[in-house]
């Protein structure tokens, strides 16, 4: 194997690899709406009607704390699908 062979092969991988969706302790709306294929207004949606587990977290961005979403939510998430309704 020649040296830009090995290159092109370790270019490859890296570009793989940054293609992976990185595993974090909590999520923003964002990132949680891009792991699920969803707009970022549904998952707001989602947190503000207990659809899915969320909590309000100070961010230091303006008045109103943004919404956080745990890895273990999105786990059961992944699982179980969103929370029944609350009436």
């Amino acid at each position: 194997m020649t040296i830009d062979e090995h290159f092109a092969e370790m270019k490859a991988l890296l570009a793989v690899l940054a293609e992976r969706p990185q595993i974090r302790d909590w999520y923003t709306t964002e990132q949680f709406a891009h792991l699920i294929g969803r707009a970022e207004f549904t998952v707001r949606e989602m947190c503000r009607h207990g659809r899915i587990r969320a909590e309000k977290m100070l961010s230091g961005r303006g008045a109103y704390p943004q919404w956080a979403i745990s890895h273990a939510e999105f786990l059961r998430y992944q699982k179980e699908g969103l929370l029944p309704r609350q009436k």
